[in-house]
């Protein structure tokens, strides 16, 4: 939809263009930089059945710039006691040596930080159900069952689990290696402003448990970090900029949605906007299950509100109350307000769960759009696709 005097408001463009800036650094995926925590910290509430932690990072004199928006990535270490029984699983010394494409090293060192081993991979479920006469096994990796089905059956499950089915087969330590991913780092939103931050970047980390029969199982970054590292410990890290979500001109508003741990970002953006002493409004749409244990950040939230740099909040605690409520909902409540904010220029931006929020606020700003701007459906998608190619529109979800 072309943006000239006929267009909708809401695709008026802005007087302004915001340039981003580059990120250049030496430090890299193969060369991290090995930084120190300098606080590791629940933010949840006691009572929340979620534990999210706020990780403050030393960048030290490493040379490395971020911007509100980037991510920051961490390499984990697998946890060493999944580690050691799996190696007594397989009845060898931890100092086996085993031979990949790339290298030939220990047994253990090769697991500890060459493979995820925290989840279960469909290969390993294959190769234990050709050997074993266990007929579920048999049964999910039949050529006529869904996947569906299969990864049904892995979820929650690890390594160790498939290897506890049948400890009567037999695997050789190259064979396990070789149905095994290697291990990635995993990648954060940053939650500061090096302008106010310093030296140091912040994470909004949730840490994701499953309880199990006879043990705990976790995912194998969130629980390295909450776990292990502790201050004064060090983490392999590296920046990755992202030039798609930047904040707007000084002068623009911002509209934030960023429910859990999505909010990271907008923490960001929001001190960012304050040292830069920014002009433009901001908005925040915030929620999560209880108000009570799960309002992270509050006292920051309320500061800057009390400080003017926050217009407005839309907060959506979803279990406070006996019928759901998601931001989602929020903004068609305020559905012309927001129409407006849009019809001023202002940007928008998500953040977080892209299986079930981010396509439900889609759904939300289409409707919103189509509903206060008298357009027909079709031409809502017209102007939500403008906005989109226009960068007024962008989205970090995962």
């Amino acid at each position: 939809m072309p943006l000239d005097s006929s267009s909708p408001p809401v695709l008026r463009e802005s007087s302004s263009r915001h340039v981003p800036t580059r990120v250049r650094s030496k430090w890299s995926r193969k060369n991290p930089y090995r930084a120190t925590v300098v606080a590791n910290t629940v933010l949840s509430g006691p009572g929340s059945d979620k534990e999210v932690r706020h990780i403050v990072l030393s960048l030290g004199d490493s040379g490395i710039e971020y911007q509100p928006g980037d991510g920051i990535n961490v390499w984990p270490v697998n946890d060493p006691d999944v580690v050691a029984r799996i190696i007594d699983r397989l009845g060898v010394a931890p100092d086996t040596p085993v031979a990949d494409r790339r290298t030939t090293r220990a047994l253990c060192e090769a697991l500890t930080h060459g493979y995820e081993v925290c989840t279960a991979p469909e290969d390993l479920l294959r190769l234990i159900a050709c050997r074993t006469g266990n007929p579920e096994l048999n049964s999910l990796v039949a050529d006529d069952v869904a996947r569906d089905a299969r990864d049904a059956w892995l979820a929650g499950k690890d390594v160790l689990d498939l290897l506890e089915v049948d400890r009567s087969v037999v695997i050789a330590p190259e064979e396990l290696i070789a149905q095994l991913r290697p291990l990635v780092h995993r990648q954060y939103s940053v939650s500061s402003s090096p302008l106010v931050h310093g030296s140091t970047v912040h994470l909004t980390m949730a840490t994701v448990r499953h309880d199990g029969a006879d043990r705990r199982r976790g995912g194998t970054c969130s629980t390295f970090v909450a776990d292990r590292r502790p201050a004064g410990t060090e983490v392999d890290v590296f920046v990755s900029a992202n030039r798609a979500f930047r904040l707007p001109p000084d002068d623009i508003k911002a509209i934030m949605i960023g429910p859990g741990t999505g909010i990271a970002p907008f923490r960001a953006f929001l001190h960012e906007r304050a040292a830069r002493r920014a002009s433009g409004g901001n908005w925040l749409f915030f929620g999560d299950r209880h108000r009570e244990h799960d309002h992270i950040y509050a006292d920051e939230i309320e500061g800057f509100v009390a400080d003017g740099l926050l217009s407005r909040v839309d907060l959506a605690f979803s279990r406070d109350q006996e019928h759901k409520i998601y931001v989602q909902d929020r903004m068609r409540e305020q559905g012309a307000a927001l129409y407006a904010w849009l019809s001023e220029g202002a940007h928008i931006y998500v953040c977080g769960d892209a299986t079930r929020m981010a396509p439900d606020v889609d759904t939300a700003l289409l409707d919103i759009i189509a509903e206060h701007g008298g357009l027909s459906t079709t031409a809502a998608h017209g102007v939500v696709d403008e906005l989109r190619r226009t960068k007024r529109y962008v989205r970090d979800v995962y």
